[in-house]
């Protein structure tokens, strides 16, 4: 029979009519169907986060030489942090998953130090950096620049970047001269969905302006670093435009809206919240860089009006961020109608074994090198009371960075001038034990990569200098009880911006206000003349401007050193062969309330 277009059209139109009249009677099939039409198609998916990672894989401390531990039972690496990845894609479904870091990856422990400068990663056929390798092997799909990226200097950033299977992120890490992104600004996730096109979720990388202060001899003249709000505010509408559903940055930036280094840039160090606040069009936001843990914070948009989703997981993988989001396919497009974070503790599962046989052999290589036996100590020496009390295992820091920069100003025309030193605590628990003393244990007293220098200040400025410092203790009136543990940190003021001077005497008095506690500043049993010139044997870090000490960062520069003061004690106690603190160690600060010593 030959096909009549005329009938078919008829006969179909007559059926579509009897199929309407029977929904219209009340069909209870009909109505399922409907009902089914009109709901609304979902998905769901999870971006999980970690940051300031600082070269731990392993739950491994390189400086005690056994498995890390601390008050709170927390676990660090990233082998812990592939278990619970794995453990989040099996429920989640790998597919409906991405996983992000917020930076200071490549500094920090022994190992990352290791393949940075020992056997470096920069070497014509060198070894591939193990904090590529873990990353590789769990799956990152990007990363957010750190300051710490730049300490070893760019070189080894790039070649780090290089062997990564995924992009390292900076938009406001430019090129000094041509102002363009030095590295990709951001990257563009597609997610597969049941219903709907796909997702495309955009991941902004945004990293600290503070990197031009701190790195300035890595990178003056070669990139610069403008604030967070001003490049999101430049590059979340372009994504927006681009098709991205949702936009997360990944911002190697605090919450708090403040800077360490004062008014020396523009730019704000922790601006996180603010970008939520300033810049719509953001979904969440993975914070790093403060060392702190926030599960989940809100911050409302001013122009939208909508919650901006913050979390920061703990330091060193302590921490896994889940960020939990819906999505609604509505009008030919994906809408996000809700997010949640929170973080996932790494001390509750084991290490991965497959991250743990990947990079054994480094590990193994990185403990026989700090195991080395560089020299002997007379006495056990420990930096528990550090914060507190004038300690011999402070002042070696201390005499070490002395006698270097005496050593270096010999012949000069400053060389008749006295070389004080300035030291913090970087580490509570650093200890050098009587006998034998390994690289670990001269390296755990300076876990930083700071460079020593010498600049030139006068008495007056030493004594603003020392009041700024002591605002680090808490207010304590005479006859009230003091705890040790509660004695310090104020303002938020963390052990590493706390320092303590060598080669004065003086007390601080605790009962007075921040600003007028410095009392009986002398030098050699004589008050210190404020124009007298002293030479300050000080790091590079603080005579970049870090933690906005006053008058060195505009000081003159005498000499300058490109190792790492770490390498500068480990070579000193090789040279000595003996450390006794008898011919270094002496009580030259003490805390009192009205003249009165709070310790004895």
């Amino acid at each position: 029979m030959a096909f009549d277009r005329r009938t078919f059209l008829g006969t179909s139109a007559a059926t579509g009519a009897a199929v309407a009249l029977a929904g219209a009677t009340g069909s209870p099939a009909a109505a399922v169907e409907s009902q089914r039409a009109a709901k609304p198609r979902t998905y769901a998916f999870t971006v999980m986060g970690t940051t300031d990672l600082h070269g731990n894989v392993f739950n491994w401390d390189y400086f005690t030489d056994k498995e890390f531990d601390d008050k709170a039972h927390n676990d660090v690496g990233l082998a812990k942090i592939s278990t619970l990845v794995e453990r989040v894609r099996a429920e989640k479904g790998r597919g409906n998953t991405l996983l992000i870091d917020a930076g200071d990856t490549i500094q920090g422990t022994q190992l990352s130090y290791y393949y940075a400068k020992v056997d470096p990663i920069t070497a014509r056929r060198g070894p591939v950096h193990p904090m590529a390798q873990a990353m590789n092997a769990i799956g990152y799909d990007a990363a957010a620049l750190g300051n710490h990226e730049f300490n070893y200097g760019i070189p080894v950033l790039r070649k780090f970047e290089e062997q990564c299977d995924f992009p390292l992120l900076g938009a406001n890490a430019l090129d000094a001269k041509s102002l363009l992104p030095a590295f990709p600004p951001y990257s563009m996730h597609r997610l597969r969905t049941p219903c709907g096109r796909d997702v495309k979720v955009a991941v902004l990388g945004l990293t600290n302006p503070g990197i031009a202060i701190w790195d300035k001899q890595n990178v003056q003249g070669k990139m610069t670093f403008p604030g967070l709000e001003e490049q999101a505010a430049k590059y979340v509408p372009r994504l927006r435009s681009m098709g991205a559903d949702v936009v997360i940055v990944s911002a190697h930036s605090g919450s708090s809206g403040t800077s360490s280094y004062g008014d020396q840039l523009p730019y704000i160090e922790n601006a996180a919240g603010l970008v939520a606040e300033q810049v719509p069009g953001i979904d969440a936001i993975l914070v790093g860089h403060a060392h702190t843990e926030i599960p989940e914070y809100r911050v409302k948009n001013k122009a939208t009006g909508k919650d901006v989703v913050l979390s920061e997981p703990l330091k060193w993988g302590q921490r896994l961020t889940l960020f939990d989001f819906g999505l609604t396919w509505e009008r030919g497009r994906w809408t996000v109608s809700s997010v949640s974070a929170k973080v996932l503790n790494s001390n509750e599962v084991e290490e991965d074994p497959k991250i743990t046989r990947l990079l054994g052999d480094e590990h193994r290589k990185v403990v026989a090198y700090v195991n080395q036996v560089i020299g002997t100590s007379t006495q056990a020496m420990s930096s528990v009371e550090g914060p507190v009390k004038d300690v011999p295992i402070i002042d070696l820091i201390n005499h070490v960075q002395a006698d270097t920069v005496r050593g270096a100003l010999a012949g000069t025309e400053w060389a008749a001038l006295p070389v004080l030193s300035q030291a913090s605590c970087f580490s509570r628990s650093a200890v050098i034990p009587a006998g034998q003393v390994t690289i670990r244990d001269a390296a755990g007293l300076y876990p930083f990569e700071n460079t020593l220098e010498a600049r030139l200040l006068t008495g007056a400025q030493l004594k603003d200098y020392l009041e700024y410092s002591a605002k680090y203790y808490v207010r304590t009136a005479p006859g009230d009880v003091v705890d040790p543990a509660k004695l310090t940190n104020a303002e938020g003021t963390p052990d590493y911006n706390y320092d303590a001077l060598y080669g004065l005497s003086y007390e601080i008095d605790i009962a007075q206000p921040a600003g007028s506690r410095i009392v009986g500043l002398s030098f050699q049993g004589k008050p210190v003349d404020p124009a007298a010139q002293f030479v300050l044997a000080v790091n590079n870090y603080r005579a970049a401007g870090g933690g906005n000490f006053p008058h060195v960062p505009g000081a003159r520069q005498l000499w300058a050193n490109s190792d790492e003061i770490r390498n500068t004690i480990i070579s000193w106690v090789k040279a000595k062969g003996t450390v006794d603190p008898a011919q270094f160690a002496s009580v030259d600060w003490r805390l009192t309330r009205a003249g009165v010593p709070v310790f004895v």
